[in-house]
């Protein structure tokens, strides 16, 4: 199955300097699964499931993540897919290691946008070897996930916010940079058609968002974050998300085995 989701040095050195890069059909074959994975979620949501609504906005938007224990759906393509080679790969990491899952489905005509964010800023884990894959379940045109090139290199983090209140995730705000508007700063920015199966890769620390869904289709999305060698936990200045409570972890200490597994090694 991994045989078929060739990568090559375009590919890594995209990912490298611009902090996304689409990998065409990484999970073509688990389609049918993650659609009914994602249904079984979405009809027994975990305990941090959300349905982001906001006043003034129509439409459905459901986020829901750390949900693969629950769905072995999930499961099969977190372990399975060709993606923990892919992601090795790419992040230029000998192995490869479990973060969380996240699915994300914005109904027809869910008039609330991704707003724009670095994944890095919420979670509690740091390092240059660090990826997501994002796969859309239907064809996406205009709600597809958009890319800042080269944010992943920003000296300074980006404000986290909660996407629905517009406040601060954490109280120093002094730590961050504040949102851009990368339309009107006129930012490069990486957008592609998508279809079922495709996914973009792209760094933990990438500045990425999406329009609303004015379609008349829905937009379901599988995310899966994996991170390499590198990666360490580090402490936050509050509650993360996800928070992983009891997690146990001490700064600087790489993320525990019996809750974030391997799913890849490399082989001498």
């Amino acid at each position: 199955m991994s045989s078929s989701i060739v990568v090559n040095d375009t590919m890594i050195k995209a990912f490298q300097r611009d902090g996304a890069v689409l990998i065409r059909g990484l999970f073509k074959s688990q389609v049918e699964l993650l659609r009914i994975g994602i249904e079984k979620n979405m009809q027994k949501p975990g305990p941090f499931a959300s349905e982001n609504f906001k006043e003034g906005h129509c439409g459905r938007f459901f986020d829901d993540y750390c949900n693969w224990p629950r769905f072995k759906e999930f499961k099969q393509a977190i372990f399975n897919s060709p993606a923990p080679r892919v992601a090795a790969q790419l992040m230029q990491s000998q192995n490869v290691q479990v973060f969380h899952d996240h699915i994300l489905v914005k109904e027809p005509g869910t008039s609330l946008a991704t707003p724009w964010h670095q994944d890095s800023p919420y979670y509690f884990v740091e390092g240059e070897q660090t990826i997501s894959f994002w796969s859309p379940m239907d064809h996406v045109t205009d709600a597809t996930l958009r890319f800042v090139a080269g944010s992943h290199k920003w000296q300074k983090p980006v404000l986290p916010i909660r996407w629905t209140t517009e406040e601060s995730y954490f109280p120093d705000q002094d730590t961050y940079m504040p949102i851009p508007d990368p339309d009107a700063e006129d930012m490069p920015i990486l957008e592609w058609e998508m279809q079922p199966g495709d996914a973009v890769a792209f760094n933990y620390r990438t500045l990425h968002g999406a329009r609303a869904n004015n379609s008349s289709q829905r937009r379901r999305a599988f995310s899966i974050r994996y991170v390499g060698d590198d990666a360490r936990y580090i402490e936050r200045p509050g509650r993360t998300s996800p928070p992983y409570p009891g997690h146990g972890m001490q700064t600087g200490q790489k993320l525990r085995e019996d809750w974030f597994p391997y799913v890849y090694k490399q082989t001498t």
